[in-house]
């Protein structure tokens, strides 16, 4: 791995969180909200963000408290609990490779879409994307914070001007869907629950805490402050895209959608520029993913929590080995899995690892009850509710 800057300043510590969140999170995951929660796709955003705020306060606190990079599998070693850290590792380890092959998923099928081509041809793609990501990070070429800036402020300038262009054609009756299973707040619930891995990004910067400038004054805003805006991000781009395009119109086309709102609200170039930001981010999205999830795999090998193949390392201190499974696993769901089903299990995970984050920060009395518990409360109610949908009960 090249290394790394040792000082991220606050705006590359932003940067990074955003990125994680919407570099692939809004482009996989705006037809699957519509389709569950109809008119209402927008609160489930909201909804979801207000768990990941609460979330992100008890990481932010947790992490300052262990004053070293860590996360879950961290939080819960220092608490003793090893069974629970094992079992964490693995949760973390499955919910990052099924949200790797959601962002494969969606690159291939926005490429294939740009270019077409035989049916085939989005499956190869997101082949061809893990294969090559994974040879990135086999290689230890890594990105650095001033490529993830310029990539963050491209995409949300992209994103942004395409909400705005729709909301200035505002017309209510474009959210209205025929084919939404669900509506209202219960459909909300259930939405925010089904993409909530839009949201799981911003905990990968708990890991990039030691390369920070100012690790404890920081993160907790960076973090903070990233979620806060991707919310926006999401709410706008969700009114913006269903006013240009129409809430049926996304559902029908849920793995390209943002393009062909782009082409709506500024013709071919609109589709263009939707389509390489799709196509750039879900890449890096892949890229940071692999990356992260090998080294999480080699830090818990290390600590015996895990079988020691994930510790292998090669001459550059690349986990090789946690890369190719990881990998591997992960184009096998992209060519198997559907979308909708890739994003709700990977949903279904991170609920259950951010409720447990929010009781440990109560746990070690390092942040607010009150909104620890609406955290691990919210997280744990929109589970049980995903489970209940998964189940054709809501």
């Amino acid at each position: 791995m090249a290394d790394k800057p040792q000082s991220l300043s606050f705006n590359a510590s932003w940067s990074m969180a955003v990125g994680g969140m919407i570099g692939g999170g809004i482009f996989a995951t705006l037809g699957v909200v519509i389709s569950v929660a109809g008119e209402w796709a927008w609160l489930s955003f909201v909804i979801g963000g207000l768990i990941a705020l609460a979330t992100g306060y008890s990481y932010a606190r947790l992490t300052q408290q262990l004053d070293c990079a860590g996360g879950a599998f961290a939080f819960l070693r220092a608490l003793g609990a090893e069974r629970a850290a094992r079992i964490v590792a693995w949760t973390l380890m499955v919910g990052y490779t099924l949200t790797v092959a959601v962002y494969a998923y969606t690159f291939g099928a926005y490429l294939a879409h740009a270019v077409g081509g035989p049916g085939w041809l989005p499956q190869a793609a997101a082949l061809a994307a893990i294969t090559v990501l994974a040879g990135v990070n086999l290689m230890g070429v890594g990105e650095s914070s001033a490529v993830e800036i310029v990539a963050v402020w491209g995409k949300l300038a992209i994103l942004l001007a395409l909400a705005v262009i729709g909301l200035a054609r505002w017309a209510p009756d474009q959210l209205a869907s025929q084919q939404a299973a669900g509506s209202g707040l219960t459909g909300a619930i259930v939405g925010a629950a089904t993409v909530f891995m839009a949201y799981e990004g911003f905990q990968l910067l708990a890991y990039d805490y030691d390369d920070m400038e100012d690790g404890k004054a920081q993160i907790g805003k960076a973090m903070l402050w990233a979620i806060a805006a991707t919310i926006v991000v999401y709410v706008l781009v969700a009114l913006g895209t269903a006013m240009l395009v129409g809430a049926d119109a996304i559902i029908a086309k849920k793995e390209i959608a943002l393009a062909d709102a782009g082409r709506a609200a500024a013709g071919t170039a609109g589709f263009i520029a939707v389509t390489i930001a799709a196509v750039f981010s879900t890449a890096s999205a892949i890229n940071a993913t692999i990356f992260s999830t090998a080294r999480l795999g080699k830090e818990a090998a290390d600590e015996n929590e895990m079988p020691p193949w994930f510790a292998r390392t090669d001459g550059a201190g690349v986990p090789w080995l946690g890369v190719v499974l990881i990998s591997g696993v992960a184009a096998l769901l992209a060519l198997f899995g559907g979308l909708s089903q890739l994003v709700q299990g990977a949903s279904f995970v991170f609920l259950g690892v951010f409720a447990t984050v929010n009781i440990i920060a109560v746990r070690k009395d390092v942040a607010h009850p009150a909104i620890a518990y609406a955290g691990a409360a919210g997280a744990v109610g929109a589970a049980a509710l995903l489970a209940l949908h998964l189940a054709g009960a809501v």
